[in-house]
């Protein structure tokens, strides 16, 4: 656009625009790529121009930016996306110590765990769509718990597990001791409980590379999950309860109050020294719980001026802006919530996770 142009816009709007990169490469684009030193890095700044593609390239050259210049970041996991095994490229970032913390479903968590006891027993559907309700029984009938293109195979993995966890948890109410879900279960990997399975590579799972960096893990509302619906099981006394059945002092469990705990402290601690920025991949709770941290600290424990803002918000979603639902609410939206300042950076991308995070992780990576 010529300068004379950009000079008769307001400076607001002036602000907004960005000019286009300069002059064009004389290469084709597979010339261009195979001569780079990081040739998908490359690909996606030639190619993620503009919409989602663009907002998803903007994205993640800030986060290159930010952790280059000392910033943390913090990662939540919603919806399957550990059955979807984003662990490929979330372990991997967390052992270059690019990811500081991680809040994830209950579901999230425990699928990592899954992922690496039952990895050959997984199985996809791509036209999952079509399957009638009479099929959808069968699989449940199987044993197969379909997550959209997923199988989740339950014997193998949910069930290869209880019997380990049931004792951590029993051994802890003779002990009167407490943990958090995310201890209890990295017990499996460091008393070598569990083993990968056979078809797994262990540098996938996203739960062992966070167990290995000792970072911590945020599971807000675990018992939405399925070890956590077993947990309730094993510690509710109604008048369902069969006699004899295996009773646990719920008190074992830390709360999902301890865990917004666990992020006043951690915040406080880390934000010190660096900024801390916020990557959401989905929506829901796994992202609305650790967000507030800041907020609360602010206005609850009345810290105001002692709290650091989130340095930066990236949200990949789908889910529009509206109902008032948190997976669609925007960064201008957070400000209000003091969840966000006007001085942090904030993305939305309009996107599926699975279709626009493998970019941004590898330009962190530098692939």
């Amino acid at each position: 656009m010529a300068k004379n142009k950009f000079e008769k816009l307001s400076p607001g709007l002036r602000k907004l625009i960005v000019p286009d990169n300069g002059k064009a490469s004389n290469k084709t684009l597979s010339a261009d790529i195979k001569a780079s030193r990081m040739p998908v890095s490359a690909f996606a700044e030639k190619t993620l121009n503009h919409c989602n593609g663009g907002s998803t390239m903007q994205a993640a050259l800030w986060l290159k930016d930010h952790l280059a210049n000392g910033g943390k970041l913090v990662v939540t996991l919603a919806g399957a996306l550990s059955s979807f095994q984003v662990g490929v490229m979330l372990a991997e970032l967390i052992r270059q110590d690019k990811v500081h913390l991680i809040s994830a479903t209950g579901a999230n968590h425990e699928e990592s765990y899954y992922r690496y006891v039952a990895h050959s027993h997984y199985a996809n559907i791509p036209r999952y769509t079509e399957l009638t309700p009479e099929q959808e029984a069968e699989l449940r009938d199987a044993g197969l718990r379909r997550i959209t293109d997923t199988f989740l195979p339950e014997d193998e993995s949910v069930r290869i597990m209880e019997p380990h966890l049931l004792k951590m948890w029993q051994e802890a109410e003779k002990k009167g001791e407490r943990y958090f879900p995310h201890e209890y279960f990295r017990r499996l990997f460091a008393e070598k409980l569990i083993a990968a399975d056979k078809g797994a590579n262990p540098k996938d799972c996203w739960t062992l590379a966070a167990y290995e960096k000792n970072i911590p893990i945020v599971i807000p509302g675990f018992e939405d999950s399925t070890m956590g619906n077993i947990f309730s099981s094993y510690i509710y006394n109604g008048p369902h309860k069969k006699k004899g059945d295996i009773m646990v002092d719920q008190k074992v469990m830390k709360t999902g109050l301890e865990y917004f705990h666990l992020m006043y402290d951690w915040y406080m601690k880390e934000s010190k020294n660096s900024p801390i920025a916020f990557l959401q991949l989905g929506g829901g709770i796994s992202a609305d719980f650790p967000i507030c941290a800041v907020p609360s600290l602010k206005h609850d424990l009345r810290l105001h001026d002692k709290v650091r803002d989130w340095a930066g918000f990236i949200e990949i979603g789908s889910s529009p802006m509206s109902y008032g639902s948190y997976s669609g609410a925007g960064g201008k939206e957070k400000i209000t919530w003091d969840k966000l300042s006007t001085k942090s950076y904030y993305q939305i991308i309009q996107s599926d996770v699975t279709v626009a995070f493998p970019w941004i992780a590898a330009v962190l990576l530098e692939l």
